[in-house]
């Protein structure tokens, strides 16, 4: 995929990369606003997990949904980065786990979920059950798990506008990073990265520019 600095520059269809809405950010300065919580309806329908040579990623069948600012949007599947890709007062964590959501219109909703080591995280031990160790590689969920297991207690976020963080880092993308961080066993994060052949899959943050940050 080239180096993220470059990807603006690969194709036409890239152009977003560049623009002014980009994801990640560092979640430094913001805004006090009252803020809907999420209702979280997460049911089980893991079914795959797939090596695509920058992330492993976990699809959902339909069933799994969020309701945030009189919307609902559907869970279809999440996706892990090492280290994280956003950074909350410049801080940046082992693990980030991104759970990405549409609408019936196909706008997206992505939640950020920051991982420290500690515990093994039980949902992240059956996903890896099967570890597809080579780009390309999918391997069926065998026992469906839902997501919930990703979720800290505090419901509390972060909330801003942004982009997807790969090409062709589409813009108008609703973030909600969690506050609260989960945790996963130093193990769990080094099979993740040695699935991807141990390099980082990070995208750098990116300039905040006008947006606000909300919580």
């Amino acid at each position: 995929m080239g180096s993220p600095e470059f990807w603006g520059t690969l194709s036409p269809e890239y152009a977003s990369c560049n623009g002014r809405n980009q994801s990640p950010i560092n979640i430094e300065k913001t805004v006090r606003a009252e803020l809907s919580p999420i209702e979280f309806k997460y049911t089980p329908g893991a079914y795959e997990l797939v090596n695509n040579g920058h992330t492993l990623q976990v699809n959902f069948r339909q069933g799994s949904t969020i309701k945030i600012e009189g919307e609902e949007f559907a869970l279809k599947q999440f996706h892990l980065h090492a280290p994280s890709e956003n950074k909350i007062k410049g801080a940046t964590f082992p693990m980030e786990a991104h759970l990405v959501h549409a609408n019936s219109a196909g706008d997206l909703a992505v939640i950020g979920v920051m991982f420290k080591i500690g515990d093994a995280n039980p949902t992240l031990e059956k996903a890896w059950d099967e570890l597809p160790l080579l780009k390309g590689q999918t391997a069926s969920i065998a026992g469906h798990f839902s997501a919930n297991g990703l979720l800290p207690r505090s419901g509390e976020y972060y909330r801003f506008n942004g982009s997807l963080t790969t090409p062709p880092c589409s813009e108008g993308v609703r973030w909600f990073v969690m506050k609260e961080s989960m945790t996963a066993s130093h193990d769990q994060i080094e099979m993740f990265s040695a699935a991807l052949g141990g390099h980082h899959n990070n995208r750098p943050v990116q300039p905040l520019h006008a947006r606000l940050v909300l919580e």
